[in-house]
């Protein structure tokens, strides 16, 4: 039997994270072929969940991540101050033409039978450069942190940024923080490095090195190479079907708590069924199912991590941390933009059941 998952009650830090910021450029529902307009994101899929947990929910959180002197570089650094993440930056300068860059990820919100379309832009960016030894763990442990958080995003970027994820994650474990791992598994990013063959080999390393793994049926089947069922992307999952993966990835990487994952029922851009189901010491919790009006869906796959992070974190119930992670991704796909404008009274309100009429 395994013991329950420790997380540590003391430190500067409830959470650091380990991954790149990029800005993301939003036309609405307007395609990118016809836009006249758009409005910018800092994002990042660690990053977001720092912000998250320390916008919406008051926890004490870092990013570790790079940096670049020149005006993307410092708006970028003001959304990160704005939301109240400590940075622990890797300087870079700017050449004034060539870089190195905060990368740009394209996004519109798609709509109805329109689904949004992603692209990117990461030539020569700063944090592919990162690499082993940029930073001194120590420095950043040394106050103390509860969890250190990091993902397949960041394992993606080049050969260089794996290894630094397994250099923080060896760090991180060394000092006794729980290390959670996000699989985010993209094919266009890891296209351009092999395929999934590579992916598999990176991502493995880290899922062993993980207390806590995020991924959905994609992540888990084709990240890790899991053998699953056959489930359409976008398509209906049963939560038991789930269940029986997390027990096959449980069986190959001893070492972990969590295994957690939203269940999304795409019936189109603007509306999809929502629930939510994590594997914990053993058991599995299934989260409520609920019809959600979709606004923006970007972010909200790490607005669920941030809100289950924070439960578990905060010792409550298995069943009541699914329903923090639930009801805070939910709520993130209500607004504009990557990162959260909830409120914690918000979040445990529909945790708790709370319906959308008016507050007056």
């Amino acid at each position: 039997m395994r013991p329950s998952l420790a997380v540590p009650n003391g430190g500067a830090f409830d959470l650091v994270a380990l991954g790149a910021l990029v800005h993301r450029l939003d036309p609405g529902t307007t395609p990118f072929r016809k836009a006249t307009q758009c409005h910018i994101h800092v994002s990042g899929a660690e990053f977001n969940v720092a912000a998250d947990l320390s916008d919406c929910f008051g926890m004490r959180t870092g990013i570790v991540t790079a940096m670049v002197d020149y005006p993307i570089g410092a708006l970028a650094a003001e959304r990160v101050r704005t939301a109240g993440v400590h940075p622990f930056y890797r300087w870079f300068e700017h050449d004034g033409v060539t870089g190195p860059n905060i990368a740009t990820v394209y996004s519109d919100r798609g709509f109805g039978v329109r689904p949004p379309v992603v692209f990117y832009n990461r030539c020569n960016e700063a944090a592919a450069q990162l690499k082993p030894g940029d930073f001194d763990w120590d420095d950043v442990f040394t106050t103390g942190v509860r969890w250190f958080h990091t993902g397949g995003l960041f394992a993606a970027l080049s050969e260089t940024t794996s290894e630094l994820q397994i250099e923080g994650m060896r760090a991180a474990k060394s000092h006794g923080a729980v290390v959670s791992f996000d699989l985010n598994y993209r094919a266009k990013l890891w296209g351009i490095r092999g395929g999934s063959g590579p992916a598999q080999m990176l991502l493995r390393r880290a899922a062993a090195l993980a207390d806590v793994l995020i991924g959905n049926e994609e992540d888990l089947q084709i990240g890790l190479g899991i053998n699953g069922p056959d489930v359409a992307r976008g398509s209906a999952l049963d939560p038991n079907d789930y269940g029986r993966l997390i027990e096959q990835v449980a069986e190959r990487y001893p070492s972990l708590h969590v295994v957690a994952t939203t269940l999304r029922e795409v019936r189109s851009a603007s509306r999809h069924r929502w629930s939510a189901v994590a594997w914990i010491d053993g058991h599995l919790e299934i989260a409520p199912t609920c019809e959600l009006d979709v606004l923006d869906r970007v972010g909200s796959g790490d607005g669920f991590a941030a809100g289950f992070f924070y439960g578990l974190l905060n010792a409550a119930s298995p069943a009541e941390a699914i329903r923090m992670g639930w009801a805070h991704g939910a709520l993130v796909a209500s607004y504009p933009g990557d990162t959260t404008m909830a409120t914690r009274d918000q979040v445990i309100s529909m945790a708790q059941g709370a319906s959308a009429r008016i507050q007056r």
